[in-house]
């Protein structure tokens, strides 16, 4: 089988076939990261416009690199949720408008979700029942995958996201944006030690974490320095920084790991792309025992091949949409987006 996946739920525009969830038969990203950088951060105005202007032509590439033609597709599917509103229903609009002019079913995907099964196109013997340590801009949790449908959240973030704590030291830092690859670059050289930095911890939730107490401490360590005209060393910094993310995630995921007996684990999203995460992650693994599976960097970030794997599975449970179908910025993952998101067609009527 195989569908045309359509991502747009931040930055970058993308498009990609998928045969049977785990051959990538084309994927092409469109990023609007040097446009977003002049502001520091993801403008979603900007994002949306460019969307409209760059979603056909990435789609026709797509296309075009498995020579394929529209018509030779068997389903189509979009990111619905969660994400920014106005770029998600670019996307999901679009994606809508092929599957109704081709008649051909649509399948409206989870974009965590979609994150988790680029381990799916990266390792073919990889199934279900994994632990996976998902970790994004948007969002960070913890999730039982029981099945390729069946999710369940076992610890998440109180506040902010991963990603986003890397995107806002960044620009603390004054390093640029997308933070995370910029971060890690100067981490690579740097004393980790150097600055001491907090470490969440919940007493009453212990595989939930915080990293708002963590981007505050960074952001009044940066300001301090600044009245006292001391000079921050930024890599000492980056790297300290980064140690403190990776000491608050790998634990919670060895906790989950001994709390449920799995002994299969995965990282997905953009933060699974920092080099001292994926280094952690392998020591933890190796010391009790289990398989871990990491997506490669090019499936870290968004993309299209993601959302058309996870798609497929979407489709083999019947988890299709309609022309109904609505994008949400937020949504569970443990939801089923295609039967409790959807407009009511009485007032599609109107």
């Amino acid at each position: 089988m195989k569908i045309l996946a359509i991502e747009s739920s931040c930055d970058e525009t993308a498009a990609a076939v998928i045969e049977d969830g785990r051959i990538i038969r084309s994927n092409v990203i469109y990023s609007q990261a040097q446009e977003h950088a002049l502001y520091g951060g993801v403008v979603p105005e900007i994002a949306s416009r460019r969307h409209i202007d760059a979603i056909c032509p990435v789609t026709e590439q797509a296309l075009a690199e498995a020579g394929m033609q529209l018509s030779e597709v068997d389903a189509i599917a979009a990111t619905c949720a969660p994400g920014l509103i106005g770029a998600l229903l670019v996307g999901a609009n679009f994606a809508k408008s092929l599957a109704w002019a081709q008649n051909k079913p649509f399948i409206p995907v989870n974009h965590i979700r979609g994150h988790i099964a680029a381990n799916l196109l990266a390792f073919p013997e990889l199934e279900p029942p994994f632990l996976c340590l998902s970790a994004s801009g948007g969002s960070s949790m913890i999730v039982h995958v029981k099945d390729y449908t069946d999710m369940e959240i076992l610890g998440g973030t109180r506040d902010d996201a991963a990603g986003e704590a890397f995107d806002k030291v960044a620009r603390v830092l004054k390093v640029g944006y997308p933070g995370g690859p910029k971060i890690d670059k100067l981490a690579q050289t740097g004393n980790d030690k150097a600055y001491k930095l907090p470490r969440s911890s919940i007493k009453d939730a212990p595989l939930d974490f915080s990293f708002s107490g963590l981007k505050t401490a960074v952001i009044n360590l940066a300001h301090n320095a600044e009245q006292k005209g001391e000079e921050i060393n930024v890599n000492d910094l980056a790297a300290s920084f980064s140690a403190a993310v990776s000491d608050t995630l790998v634990p919670r995921l060895r906790l989950a790991a001994k709390q449920t007996g799995i002994r299969r684990l995965v990282a997905a999203g953009g933060v699974a792309a920092n080099s001292r995460l994926r280094a952690d992650l392998e020591k933890m693994a190796k010391s009790i025992h289990a398989q871990l599976y990491m997506p490669p960097l090019a499936l870290c970030g968004d993309n299209a091949a993601m959302i058309g794997a996870q798609a497929y599975y979407e489709y083999l449970a019947g988890a299709t949409g309609t022309i109904w179908q609505n994008a949400f910025a937020s949504a569970e993952i443990s939801e089923d987006i295609s039967q409790k998101r959807v407009f009511a067609k009485k007032h599609a009527k109107r």
